[in-house]
């Protein structure tokens, strides 16, 4: 059996922190745990990183502080909680997983010319663009038996054999997340002081500190309130008889009811709008819709660019007759809107911004769905929503 260098070990540790003094915190955070079962390096959920005796004896201290560096990085970048949030079927397969995770990070610390061992997975060796996300990359990965690859539940998300359920201190998903905040801060103090940092870990830094919102969950965070708040309105009706009817003799008592709410979708068809961008926003808002129970007639979808072109009533996108192509005034959807028999309790205005809009406050619920960064704030009491690239997962 190997005796663990811990010496070369935690010189090679001491050594990735000095280097690169915005991993430190992370690097230092790891438990080193000896085993003979793991094949190199690797990390579970906890923070605790399986080393190899026999790998530290025959790799160089430079090496293996690129791997301190490559192991840390699976965890700062909570690779194991985003391949949870992957379909099930890509799951399964952690070592093709685990090749995706190693493309995403390997071809950073390449560019950052660290000296990785021979044999690290990186995109190029699948006709990949370097830069990229491992779900980006993980569907163009063939499924492989020959490539002997398991850097831990840390990194794909399922426990391996030689993780161990007790023993050393182990980090929790708090602390970890504090971690990954402290050191994207140290990153970009580096970053400030020395005005170098690898691309890579500088996109990281930024997500972390100011993380993209999804504008799919905020539109559909803002539709449901606002149809929850416009069905909120109850009102009598004597098709269902109340319930304590039966106790008052001769007398039948209404119940109440709380109706679905109708909603108004404007579109903006003027020429600065792109046919693809809205019919995927347009998706998203029927489908959001459709969800909390609001669909069919009770659903209206006007063209609109300075003037009304087309209304529709929809069931799904395909019902949409999108006409326009002039300038631009939402005024005029709106009102339009608001003008019809089956008055709206709630109208969406699907634009990119670049509109006038109505001076008062509508007497509804009014969202404004933005594509793009290009168009003017609404006011402040219009719901706003900023749509990013609608073609992304």
């Amino acid at each position: 059996m190997t005796r663990l260098d811990t010496t070369k070990l935690l010189a090679a540790r001491y050594r990735a922190a000095s280097d690169r003094p915005y991993l430190a915190s992370a690097l230092y955070a790891l438990t080193v745990v000896p085993s003979e079962r793991v094949p190199t390096m690797g990390v579970d959920r906890q923070w605790r990183c399986y080393v190899s005796p026999g790998f530290v004896e025959t790799t160089p201290v430079d090496q293996l502080a690129a791997v301190w560096i490559h192991e840390v990085s699976h965890l700062l970048r909570d690779h194991h909680g985003r391949a949870e949030r992957l379909p099930a079927a890509d799951q399964r397969d952690a070592r093709r997983l685990n090749i995706a995770q190693d493309c995403e990070i390997n071809d950073d610390l390449i560019a950052d010319r660290l000296p990785l061992p021979e044999g690290r997975m990186e995109p190029r060796l699948f006709g990949l663009d370097p830069g990229g996300m491992f779900e980006a990359y993980l569907p163009r990965i063939p499924p492989s038996h020959e490539i002997s690859l398991d850097c831990g539940s840390g990194a794909h998300g399922v426990p391996s054999p030689w993780e161990i359920a007790d023993g050393p201190p182990r980090l929790g998903p708090v602390e970890a997340e504090a971690l990954r905040r402290t050191t994207a801060e140290a990153m970009r103090a580096h970053q400030r002081a020395r005005g170098s940092l690898p691309g890579g870990w500088q996109r990281w830094a930024e997500e972390v500190l100011e993380p993209t919102v999804d504008w799919r969950q905020v539109l559909t965070g803002a539709v449901r309130e606002a149809a929850a708040w416009a069905g909120g309105a109850v009102d009598y009706t004597y098709r269902r008889p109340s319930r304590r009817t039966p106790a008052l003799r001769g007398v039948v008592l209404p119940s109440l009811r709380r109706p679905l709410p109708r909603v108004a979708v404007v579109v903006d068809t003027s020429g600065s709008m792109g046919e693809a961008e809205l019919d995927a926003a347009l998706g998203e808002i029927t489908g959001v819709l459709g969800e909390v129970g609001v669909r069919g007639n009770r659903v209206t979808v006007l063209a609109c660019d300075a003037d009304v072109h087309a209304v529709t009533k929809v069931t799904s996108v395909e019902d949409v007759t999108l006409a326009g192509g002039g300038g631009t005034d939402m005024r005029v959807g709106i009102e339009a809107a608001l003008a019809r028999p089956d008055r709206p309790g709630i109208v969406v205005v699907l634009t990119d911004g670049m509109t006038p809009w109505p001076e008062e406050p509508t007497s509804c619920r009014l969202i404004a769905a933005l594509i793009g960064d290009l168009g003017q704030e609404p006011p402040s009491w219009v719901e706003t929503v900023r749509v990013g690239d609608v073609n992304a997962p």
